[in-house]
């Protein structure tokens, strides 16, 4: 069944079918071939996994980042990150990664964040001089920040098949995606340097700053609180994305005064459509995991890895090589639920905590997303700036450079995500 599902899935792909209606027809016509699975336990497997209560902070994370994101709130972390990095070399590019980090505790999404933050800070950068394809690369390679800060929807992902601690999971995730951070804004201050971008130079701006942090306030707590009522057992993680949405109703109506009707109704629509396609991801990813669970595929492969490459070290670098691959061509979430499964039936048989093997599943994914040929926030930074994808690639160098680094680094040091 495994050797037809793959077959007809990658010609599916080929023939640019979305993944989740590709995987579905894949695992479906599987099952058919097989013959030893009834149609109905596979419609049941196909549902099953949706009517899960914890799966319910990945909507409400949505939402709470969407009501945040589309008002004052984004112009106030620009005006922060302005007055606090923008007098440095390539202090726009460094901007544009402090915003991303900050963004990443609000919305919890690569695509959303390059997508909102693209649209406001690469016209900015090009206005000010940078080159327009820098400027999509900073961008294209900041926002999978998100996929670490909480609330990262790609670790909720990871913990559907990994049965892994949201709360773990998340305070894990917070020192990689800082050093992310500052790998990147080290980048983008030696681009400037070397290049001679142009630098903020109004001293209002920086003599703002106080004014800008109190503005700013609101999303830079919105992290702490997540990771502070997970990690003292007061909320679950879909209680706590529940008083998330909240908080972002309070601060939009009470602090900054700019909830509409509108925005409201944008925001809901949106989480439907993003909730939807991720579910149908899931859905779909659920079925094919029927079919390979029902091979042993995930337990022979972990054998497979255990007797011939023998080495941890081995084995941990052929999950990277094979992650690297899969991300290139697969988006993040499809890529999570389907090799998921498979990685934590490997981690364990050579003793990887699951907490680090989820930190390093979801740096190496993200990656995936600003590499040809198929990176989701590449060809959005790409559209926004309006250069070819082959400018933006060249300037990508340093800042594959930093996230291999830190991959590397959570790999292989277990006490930068267990503590």
């Amino acid at each position: 069944m495994t050797a037809v599902m793959t077959g007809i899935f990658a010609v599916l792909l080929a023939l640019s079918v979305p993944v989740g209606y590709a995987l579905i027809i894949a695992a479906g016509a599987a099952i058919l071939f097989n013959g030893g699975t009834p149609t109905v336990l596979a419609v049941v497997k196909l549902f099953q996994p949706t009517q899960s209560f914890p799966l319910l902070a990945i909507p409400f994370f949505i939402l709470s980042g969407s009501l945040m994101m589309s008002g004052t709130l984004g112009q106030k972390l620009v005006q922060f990150a302005a007055a606090l990095v923008g007098r440095f070399h390539g202090g726009m590019g460094q901007v544009t990664v402090v915003g991303s980090t900050i963004f990443g505790g609000v919305s919890g999404s690569a695509v959303a964040e390059a997508s909102a933050l693209g649209s406001m800070l690469i016209p900015w950068q090009k206005r000010e001089g940078y080159p327009a394809g820098f400027a999509a690369a900073v961008t294209a390679s900041s926002s999978t920040i998100a996929g670490l800060i909480p609330p990262s929807i790609p670790l909720i992902l990871y913990s559907t098949v990994s049965n892994a601690s949201i709360a773990a999971l998340f305070s894990a995730a917070v020192l990689p995606g800082l050093m992310l951070a500052a790998g990147m804004m080290v980048a983008c201050y030696l681009s400037g340097r070397i290049r001679n971008f142009p630098r903020l130079t109004d001293s209002a701006q920086f003599r703002s700053m106080g004014r800008s942090l109190f503005s700013a306030l609101p999303a830079l707590l919105m992290p702490f609180i997540i990771v502070v009522l997970l990690r003292a057992g007061i909320a679950t993680p879909t209680e706590v994305s529940v008083i998330a949405v909240f908080y972002a109703l309070v601060v939009s109506l009470v602090v900054y005064r700019d909830l509409t009707w509108a925005r409201i109704r944008e925001a809901l629509v949106g989480t439907v459509v993003t909730t939807g396609i991720v579910m149908l991801v899931i859905a779909a990813s659920s079925l094919v995991g029927h079919v390979l669970i029902s091979e042993r595929v995930p337990a022979l492969v972990a054998q497979w890895a255990q007797e011939t490459l023998v080495n941890a070290f081995l084995i941990i670098l052929m999950m990277n090589l094979i992650m690297l691959v899969v991300g290139m061509f697969l988006d993040l979430p499809a890529a999570i639920l389907l090799l998921g499964p498979t990685f934590v039936a490997i981690g364990q048989a050579i003793g990887m905590d699951p907490i680090q093997l989820g930190v390093m599943v979801c740096i190496n994914l993200s990656i995936g997303l600003f590499t040809p040929p198929i990176g989701t926030t590449l060809f959005i930074g790409a559209a926004i700036a309006r250069v070819p994808i082959g400018a933006v690639v060249r300037e990508l160098w340093p800042f594959y450079i930093v996230a291999f680094t830190v991959l590397i680094l959570m790999s292989y040091i277990p006490a930068l995500t267990i503590y």
